[in-house]
């Protein structure tokens, strides 16, 4: 009799214990931004990365599983910037009523140069305004790749610790130290850029890459990138574009010349040809590597990015 009520204690005691809270279900436009939400929410939060590893956010055509996975979402993050002009209707086509934040706020922007698009033939990355639920809505010319300068990736993890904070108050604490400590690791990351950069004299800093994705890196860290793409990808150069591109690597003698992971290596082959300049590897830019990749974080991405670059620039 005792063992019986005692086991009937327990069975009581669980049924009346509170249902554990349901983690924060979180969505993340892109490989980069699910990286560091990984960092600083690690398993507290129902992650979901919309565009994952490898993916080309500039091309991407959500479906119905991103909307899903949007409608059931408490908090979406984006880059901002007009980097995901798909986003607009995606969260229309889902009803979403995630809390929204834009891991740039707050970052210095690039405005685009006006002749860009005519030189390329189409448009590129965009400013942004917001509708009533916050999300992007009025395009303008801004380039949308901040991350490529890890100084604005401290900026990115303060703010995405900062929505996390506001959406799970009860763990906002962790998320707090969380952001510390991957913040100090981004700005020993930026000073380390500087000191290899800092290696190549300045008149070697020029290096040719697929698109116009790295423009941040470029003022930052004081290289040189041309683009025979503009700041979305996707589209083909004019013949006259290219044609003006090629002079000017032949004139300037650049030798540096590197494909993005996501695009097509054929139209820099091309280049490689009719200039002489030689292939220097491959650069993430837009996406980062799958788990067993040469990237799959986005301190991984620098770290693998710089040394490439560094030896193809001391080559010119």
């Amino acid at each position: 009799m005792k063992k019986l009520l005692t086991c009937l204690a327990l069975v009581f005691a669980v049924a009346a214990a509170p249902a554990a809270a349901e983690p924060l279900k979180v969505v993340a436009s892109f490989s980069i931004l699910g990286d560091m939400l990984t960092r600083i929410a690690e398993d507290r939060v129902e992650l979901a990365v919309l565009v994952g590893p490898e993916g080309d956010a500039h091309t991407f055509e959500p479906g119905p599983a991103h909307a899903a996975a949007l409608a059931d979402a408490n908090l979406l993050v984006v880059n901002g910037l007009g980097f995901e002009p798909w986003m607009v209707r995606l969260a229309a086509a889902a009803k979403s009523k995630a809390a929204y934040a834009v891991a740039s706020f707050g970052i210095n922007p690039r405005d685009l140069e006006e002749d860009h698009a005519d030189d390329h033939g189409h448009s590129h990355g965009h400013k942004h305004s917001h509708d009533e639920k916050g999300y992007p809505s009025v395009p303008h010319d801004f380039d949308p790749h901040a991350w490529q300068n890890a100084a604005n990736g401290v900026i990115y993890a303060r703010n995405i610790a900062e929505a996390l904070a506001k959406a799970d108050p009860d763990n906002a604490a962790i998320y707090e130290a969380n952001a510390a400590a991957y913040i100090a690791e981004l700005k020993e990351l930026d000073a380390w850029v500087r000191a290899e950069i800092g290696k190549v004299p300045a008149e070697k800093r020029k290096v040719i890459t697929t698109h116009d994705a790295f423009g941040y890196f470029g003022d930052s860290y004081g290289v040189e990138f041309h683009a025979p793409l503009g700041f979305a990808g996707g589209a083909q150069p004019s013949a006259q574009a290219l044609a003006r591109l090629i002079d000017q690597i032949r004139a300037e003698n650049i030798k540096a010349l590197f494909i993005e992971t996501m695009s097509d290596p054929r139209m820099m082959e091309t280049i490689a040809r009719e200039t002489g300049a030689e292939m220097g590897g491959a650069l993430y830019s837009d996406a980062l590597s799958g788990a067993d990749g040469a990237a799959p974080t986005y301190i991984d991405m620098f770290r693998h990015n710089v040394p490439l670059l560094v030896d193809a620039m001391l080559k010119n």
